[in-house]
């Protein structure tokens, strides 16, 4: 089965009034940062944050009066079991969702309140699915894949044309890929009405299928990373060939990219990202040299993010710029010297967050004891002028590194 530009446009008009015209905006600070004009297309202002609004709803519309009457079934952890579920109770048709049986909490529940029911099954996505291609089988059930299908492909793909309606002068489009729907959906769209724009996929330098699947490699995949949404095993057969038409590269992010995207569209654009839907910024920071002076249209997919990885990621940004630091203090173990460094650090401008008082580990000597304090500060400069302070006040002091425990000269 073919997608085509024209079933895109048919997608739009579709969706018109059923899912969100998100807005595509300028960035001067992140084009200032990666030295190019970065237009970001906002796609976490979905209802259910993410562009799976967009295709699960052409999908759901397309079945027939017994299809509806049936039931559809997905598999999915998060954003597709979500626009899956909601539309699905807006149009009044049955829906079972398969989600792995370790899925957090929050987004089983998440899911279920649009309605849905919930079965819990398998080690991950591709166990999960393989389990709803059974209950499907059984219960005749049509499945709602969450990007193989021309019906899926279609929906996404309505994102680019918004993209260069709103911004005509686009010259590449950077999109985050999992299984390949919107970005395959998104590269017939561009190529349409911009015949000669590139368009780049992100992938999680952790899963790379589709990189290794149009490489005829063997596909190897695996590990924890903060990009859960496009961690896919096994890249779509009709998005595959899509990509291999009309993408010109796939560029690999690791985690640390992907943590520091998360932390900029959070600090500067005010918008809360997921790791998968920043991986297309990660891309572009991580490759400056190749995007330096072009119009670059980046889409920011989803915003779901648990909110514990985004406090993780908020204070392991803050470590990594130098804006919370350990200082491994030696001091007399006399009464009043511990106040004493915390006036001298407080009046240095740090603020201090956790203390650890040693006395009788690190073979610290007799009579001293070794002071461990995290302290908030404005950047390395103000750091080392804390340390400054201490030392000048007869309090040996060194910034410990975060990462190994080792003393930071």
């Amino acid at each position: 089965m073919t997608v085509t530009a024209r079933d895109i446009r048919n997608a739009a008009e579709v969706l018109k009034g059923q899912a969100v015209r998100t807005p595509t905006l300028h960035s001067r600070t992140l084009s200032d940062i990666a030295g190019c004009e970065i237009w970001l297309k906002f796609e976490n202002l979905q209802y259910t944050a993410s562009f799976k609004d967009r295709g699960s709803y052409v999908k759901l519309v397309s079945l027939d009066d017994a299809e509806r009457r049936a039931g559809v079934i997905a598999a999915s952890a998060g954003n597709h079991a979500q626009g899956v579920a909601y539309h699905a109770r807006r149009l009044g048709i049955p829906a079972t969702i398969v989600m792995p049986a370790q899925t957090p909490f929050n987004k089983v529940r998440q899911t279920e309140h649009f309605g849905a029911r919930i079965v819990l099954h398998g080690a991950d996505l591709a166990e999960s699915y393989d389990h709803a291609v059974g209950i499907a089988e059984h219960e005749g059930l049509t499945i709602v894949h969450p990007y193989d299908d021309p019906a899926i492909v279609a929906g996404q793909g309505t994102a680019a044309l918004e993209m260069l309606e709103d911004v005509p002068a686009l010259d590449v489009l950077v999109v985050p890929i999992g299984g390949g729907g919107l970005i395959g959906g998104m590269a017939l769209m561009a190529n349409d009405m911009k015949p000669g724009i590139e368009i780049v996929g992100a992938e999680a330098a952790l899963y790379p299928a589709m990189k290794q699947a149009l490489a005829g490699e063997e596909i190897r995949t695996g590990g924890t990373t903060i990009a859960e949404g496009i961690a896919v095993k096994r890249p779509g057969a009709i998005t595959r060939e899509i990509v291999r038409q009309h993408v010109s590269d796939i560029l690999l992010v690791d985690e640390a990219a992907l943590e520091s995207a998360v932390l900029m569209l959070l600090e500067i654009e005010k918008s809360v990202v997921e790791g998968a839907g920043a991986a297309a910024l990660a891309a572009v920071l991580q490759e400056r040299a190749r995007f330096a002076g072009r119009n670059v249209g980046v889409v920011v997919s989803g915003g779901n993010i648990d909110s514990r990885t985004l406090s993780a990621i908020l204070m392991r940004g803050l470590v990594r710029e130098g804006r919370l630091v350990r200082l491994r203090i030696d001091i007399q173990d006399q009464p009043g010297v511990l106040g004493a460094v915390a006036r001298l650090i407080g009046e240095a401008g740090g603020n201090i967050v956790e203390v650890y008082h040693q006395r009788l580990f690190h073979n610290v000597p007799l009579k001293q004891a070794e002071l461990d304090i995290v302290v908030e500060t404005r950047d390395a400069d103000h750091v080392d002028a804390i340390l400054k302070s201490l030392c000048d006040a007869g309090h040996p002091a060194t910034m410990i590194s975060s990462a190994t425990g080792a003393k930071v000269d």
